[in-house]
């Protein structure tokens, strides 16, 4: 049956533009062509009346704007911009560098057209890394090519910096969290289904079942990242045949098999929180290692160095948070079911910020899907911050 979705706060799309020229078409349709690029977004808020702060929520794909947060926070009285990437629902080409740009113009929009002194990062989820990167690049910007070698001058595009920043359920990094999430029984890239059993967790016949102890734990780490960077060399290795090919080509995409490995979905005991054992937030963590919804399933040279190398991606937040100077909160959700539990308290470690502030919240899943106490909870720690450092 169908079903109108009637919410007590107000919804106001927009759409802004930039000029940029790409060395090709990256997204298919008109987002991205004509020497433009076009973003979306979404102004949450319960009346029209001014406010001198609002919460810009960014995601490096994902809108965000359904999620149970940033409507419970708008119903509260709270202004909330949910922002779109170039690469909205599709992070197949995704370029971390170029979603910093975007995520400037969403600022600068929010400033100079709709009139907030105030604006704060909040970064949820994927959202963490990628706005500790961008405020790392506004606070002492230096980049000024992507991994793959390509110009995205970041030093001088003039990133406004945020007035805050918040971190919510996020992990360290894409590049980070895929790495851990690796399925290292992978022999052979093209061939999926011959896998090492020693290593194969999933197997029906495992060798080796929960709970894992701490020599397998530190085998199967270690050749996690192992696979990481055979395909990172791979794709440096592609890259180059197509510099020198001369034959038009300029990117190749490719599949990324069973990416969604992580000992923490069948062993509680391993880095351990309240989450609900052999499940993760796509469901059977089984299921989704060979699904369509994988991390990192369909992807590209170029955005597979930017976003998911563990050794070639910029945006890993041990590079970028001690660089952020403005007041900071993290909050850990206590049976988070995606990102890794002991993620929240690194980042609040390596944060720069003298004005830096932690908090858990026992029993909250990473979406608060049908936790309306801990819905409550967070959205009143956020308004208390709000309050104290930036209104």
């Amino acid at each position: 049956m169908l079903e109108v979705l009637r919410e007590p706060f107000a919804r106001d799309g927009y759409t802004i533009s930039y000029n940029e020229q790409s060395l090709f078409t990256e997204v298919y349709g008109f987002v991205g062509q004509a020497g433009r690029i076009f973003l979306e977004g979404q102004l949450l808020r319960r009346n029209a009346s001014p406010a001198r702060s609002v919460l810009l929520f960014m995601h490096p794909s994902s809108s965000l704007s359904l999620l149970p947060l940033p409507g419970a926070l708008a119903e509260a009285g709270v202004h909330v911009m949910c922002c779109g990437s170039r690469y909205l629902r599709n992070d197949t080409p995704l370029i971390m560098e170029k979603v910093l740009l975007d995520l400037g113009a969403h600022i600068t929009f929010a400033r100079d057209e709709l009139n907030y002194e105030n604006v704060i990062l909040a970064g949820w989820s994927g959202g963490g890394s990628l706005s500790i990167y961008y405020q790392a690049q506004a606070e002492t910007p230096g980049v000024t090519a992507t991994p793959a070698g390509d110009p995205v001058d970041l030093s001088s595009a003039g990133l406004p910096p945020a007035d805050g920043i918040l971190s919510i359920a996020a992990h360290l990094s894409r590049a980070e969290t895929l790495t851990e999430w690796l399925d290292p029984s992978v022999m052979i890239e093209s061939d999926p289904d011959t896998r090492d059993p020693e290593l194969d967790i999933y197997a029906l016949e495992a060798i080796h079942t929960p709970p894992f102890n701490a020599e397998f734990l530190e085998r199967f780490r270690a050749a996690q990242v192992a696979r990481n960077r055979r395909i990172t060399a791979w794709a440096e290795q592609q890259l180059d045949r197509l510099a020198n090919a001369d034959d038009g080509a300029i990117e190749h995409p490719f599949i990324v098999h069973r990416t969604m490995c992580d000992p923490r979905w069948i062993d509680p005991s391993v880095d351990p929180n309240q989450r609900a054992p052999n499940h993760c937030y796509l469901g059977d963590p089984r299921a989704a290692n060979s699904g369509p919804a994988g991390l990192a399933r369909f992807t590209t040279l170029r955005s597979w160095l930017s976003q998911w190398s563990f050794d070639k991606s910029r945006a890993r937040t041990a590079d970028n948070a001690p660089a952020i100077s403005v007041p900071a909160l993290v909050i850990e959700n206590g049976a988070d079911d995606a990102t890794p539990a002991s993620h929240p308290r690194k980042i609040f470690e390596l944060l720069g910020s003298p004005n830096k502030r932690f908090e858990r919240i026992d029993g909250a899943t990473h979406y608060y899907r049908e936790q309306p106490a801990h819905l409550a909870h967070v959205v009143s720690l956020l308004k208390e911050w709000m309050r104290e450092h930036v209104t």
